[in-house]
């Protein structure tokens, strides 16, 4: 039975608690690949899990962290050798089961993948489920029609997939890139990250169900009222992906986008894309969608984690943040 370092969250009757602890490999769930955990990465998805009824993690304890990297200590799958670094990211880690925050981790094979070459363990956890989300935004975008000439909006465009996905149209040539932001100081890190036009958050209204035809493309991070007045400004034939809810669950659109206007609303699954897809999307990462030595990025470690939690929550963080379990 190996002892190891990791965070676990109790519920505790009035609140929710994550700390570090010393812990065994019977604090882990069930798989068939044992893996020494090198990073992980802090997702807006993470600090959910750290609070009262944050609608993540449903049974406790439970070790949290929504993706890990590290090496193979021992597999019983026959795709997965000792020493080979894999990655995980989506599926039930850290929500349904133990995750990256501890210094061992037990995950079912069919949940990893191999580290593309040319691809550290660290520049993995980097880009992350971020990264990963990102990029099923953009390939599902191109797939719609999306072009370098087209005008595109990425909203949330300086926090973790929204600067990911900022920063891989402008190395694809996007020249007439926009970023939502919230936050006056946002602005300038949107610009470094490519953006060509910033646009302020509070200039976007909802309300009247067609407005004024604005961008070919939107990447929306962000879900809720945001994203319902944006898919009423998408020109006609044009697209809108939505992958996250930070700034709520529902949408209060109507019909009229899609019948007058013929826009596709694109939802994208990261939690459980196919093999081949999440595959195709980390060898994109490490070749020609290759941004990570650009990208604003804070390396803490196990003990630093509740600080970037509470940021998160505040909507303070910027950029991402990996944690460096070993």
């Amino acid at each position: 039975m190996t002892n190891f370092k990791g965070f676990i969250v109790r519920n505790y009757d009035s609140k929710v608690e994550g700390q570090i602890e010393k812990l065994s490999t019977d604090d882990l769930s069930a798989g068939n690949v044992l893996i020494k955990v090198e990073y992980s990465s802090l997702n807006y998805k993470d600090m959910l899990a750290f609070q009262k009824n944050g609608g993540v993690i449903r049974n406790y304890p439970l070790i949290p962290g929504i993706d890990l990297a590290g090496t193979v200590i021992s597999s019983e799958d026959a795709n997965f050798k000792e020493g080979e670094w894999v990655l995980g990211a989506g599926y039930g880690l850290g929500v349904s089961h133990s995750g990256g925050l501890a210094e061992i981790a037990r995950v079912p094979g069919e949940w990893l993948t191999k580290v593309p070459e040319n691809m550290t363990t660290r520049e993995a956890m980097i880009y992350g489920t971020a990264g990963l989300t990102a990029g099923l935004s953009i390939k599902a975008l191109l797939e719609a029609g999306m072009k370098p000439e087209d005008h595109v909006l990425v909203t949330g465009s300086t926090g973790g997939v929204g600067s990911i996905a900022t920063k891989i149209l402008a190395k694809l040539g996007y020249e007439n890139l926009a970023a939502l932001v919230r936050k006056p100081g946002q602005a300038k890190i949107a610009q470094s990250l490519g953006a060509t036009e910033v646009i302020d958050a509070s200039s976007i209204r909802s309300g009247k169900p067609l407005q004024h035809q604005t961008f070919d493309y939107v990447l929306d991070t962000v879900g809720g009222d945001v994203a319902a007045a944006l898919l009423s400004m998408v020109k006609i034939d044009g697209a809108m992906s939505v992958c996250g809810n930070v700034g709520g669950n529902k949408l209060a659109t109507s019909v009229l986008p899609f019948i007058l206007r013929g826009i596709s609303l694109l939802g994208i699954d990261s939690i459980t894309p196919p093999a081949e897809i999440q595959n195709e999307i980390w060898q994109k990462l490490a070749t020609d969608w290759n941004i990570v030595d650009e990208l604003v990025v804070d390396k803490v470690g196990l003990d630093e984690v509740l600080q970037v939690v509470q940021k998160l929550k505040d909507g303070q963080h910027l950029g991402r943040t990996i944690v460096k379990i070993q």
